[in-house]
């Protein structure tokens, strides 16, 4: 029987075991925290529960009056009352926490059931690949005590940590990485959010929506500088508009503590002052101590994994998945990279991976969704594409739910009308972008959009309104 170790329980790990044993391999997945690894047990799960108590926050706060709904005390008369609205963070953490760990369990569950052996401990490579074609995985456990694997394929899935700058160092009370806020048992009354990729646009929309006051302090010009510049531009407005406190251009050097506050120091010499700080500036792969290099694995200069197309590292027999291969960062990406490795290991049906059909999300209020080809993309001239970019505030369901903000853009090829991206910003524009995405991974037209019958009224009726809007233009060679 063909023998697989995987090390790492994210999602490229445990996907990868489900694939392996129903192949009939013989897996065993080696995991020091438990299945579903960061992504479930501190990082896109837990974040993502606590954006959706934010989520219901913002949606009331932002469209309550609009819609008629009054907010009271017990004091009448209602026209007085002032609005009762707050959240028990201690609460909300604790659900955060427990919902993770179920999630953790039900893998491990789906994982044994299907045949996989899971082994508690940390793994790394020992030597090269043997004559016959296997090589050892070592396995160490908590305890200190070792036990030698031998495969004859191994998958690297062990993912990454919070970066960490040498004069902010995290205590996990007052200054913060992103696994340590669900430790917190009260909501910040000061928050400043240093870093503007996504993870800390997500975090500083959620604890604003919460109720504490933010400040998100950005290197660059704008937030999500590798987003679509439209879809950063709106949520930009979005924040200031709310009252967070932007800060462009501002890179900061360092934080400490001084009493029951922290200190920002910005590269300028500026220093700003909070009552917490969540540092948010990037990830670095877990790739150090496993003896990677020593077996023949490519690392590149960022510490992460080099693979191909269907997962192979530079080294026989040893595949990886997930954030430590530095492709992008999403638990869809890992779990798709970890099934390839083992469909091609094992000799089934394979498609390399085809980075321009994932789509993605940025869960902000509003999220923003994209796939395929992008407004980067069209303006450095990779793709020739017509753009058409269609605001939700001319959406009719849209103008029922209050909402202003967002909007649904396409991206076509000129000749052909195919699809071969797009963006939404909107509320759950994660699952807005689903048809785009089928449209993308299946060179569906515009017309073939257009012609598709939505659902009056529905905020999808905007994305056959843009298809209709290129198909005119492709008719009449408007550019």
């Amino acid at each position: 029987m063909t023998r697989i170790v995987i090390i790492g329980g994210g999602p490229g790990g445990y996907e990868a075991a489900l694939v392996g044993a129903q192949l009939g391999a013989e897996v065993t997945v080696v995991d020091c925290d438990g299945l579903g690894g960061a992504s479930v047990l501190t990082d896109c799960v837990p974040s993502k529960t606590l954006i959706a108590t934010a989520e219901v926050m913002t949606t009331f706060d932002s469209s309550y009056e609009e819609l008629g709904i009054i907010v009271a005390d017990d004091t009448p008369p209602l026209e007085q009352a002032a609005r009762v609205v707050g959240v028990d963070l201690g609460k909300v953490n604790r659900r955060v926490k427990r919902l993770a760990l179920a999630q953790s369990h039900d893998i491990t569950a789906s994982v044994t059931r299907a045949g996989a052996r899971v082994l508690r401990g940390r793994g790394r490579l020992s030597g090269r690949q043997a004559l016959d074609g296997s090589r050892q995985v070592i396995v160490t456990a908590a305890d200190g005590t070792e036990e030698a694997l031998t495969a004859d394929a191994v998958l690297i899935a062990t993912g990454g940590h919070p970066r960490e700058l040498p004069d902010a160092q995290p205590d996990g009370e007052r200054i913060l990485n992103w696994t340590q806020v669900y430790d917190l048992k009260e909501l910040p009354e000061e928050l400043i959010v240093v870093g503007s990729g996504v993870t800390g646009a997500e975090f500083a929309g959620a604890y604003q929506a919460l109720g504490s006051r933010v400040t998100l302090v950005s290197s660059r010009d704008r937030v999500l500088p590798g987003e679509d510049p439209d879809a950063a531009a709106v949520l930009e407005d979005v924040f200031r508009r709310r009252g967070m406190n932007v800060m462009a251009r501002s890179r900061a050097s360092a934080a400490k503590r001084v009493g029951d506050r922290v200190e920002v120091t910005l590269d300028d010499g500026r220093v700003i002052s909070g009552t917490h700080c969540l540092m948010a500036v990037g990830a670095i792969p877990n790739s150090a101590g496993m003896g990677l290099e020593e077996a023949g694995v490519r690392l590149k200069d960022s510490g992460h994994i080099w693979t191909d197309k269907v997962s192979r590292t530079s080294a026989p027999g040893v595949y990886a998945a997930g954030d430590v291969t530095g492709v992008f960062a999403l638990a869809s990406v890992a779990a798709m990279q970890g099934r390839i490795a083992m469909y091609h290991f094992l000799g089934d049906a394979v498609a390399p991976l085809n980075l321009k059909t994932v789509s993605s999300n940025v869960f902000t209020d509003p999220e923003i969704a994209t796939v395929g080809f992008t407004q980067a993309d069209v303006d450095a001239g990779k793709i020739d594409a017509r753009v058409v970019k269609l605001p939700l505030l001319r959406n009719p369901r849209a103008k029922m739910q209050g909402i202003r903000d967002g909007f649904v853009k396409l991206f076509c090829r000129p000749g052909t009308g195919i699809v071969v991206g797009g963006c939404v910003v909107a509320p759950r524009a994660s699952e807005l972008i689903h048809p785009i995405s089928i449209a993308v991974d299946n060179n569906l037209t515009v017309e073939q959009i257009a012609n598709a019958f939505t659902v009056y009224p529905s905020l999808s009726g905007s994305i056959a309104e843009v298809a209709r809007q290129l198909h005119t233009r492709k008719a009449t060679g408007e550019v």
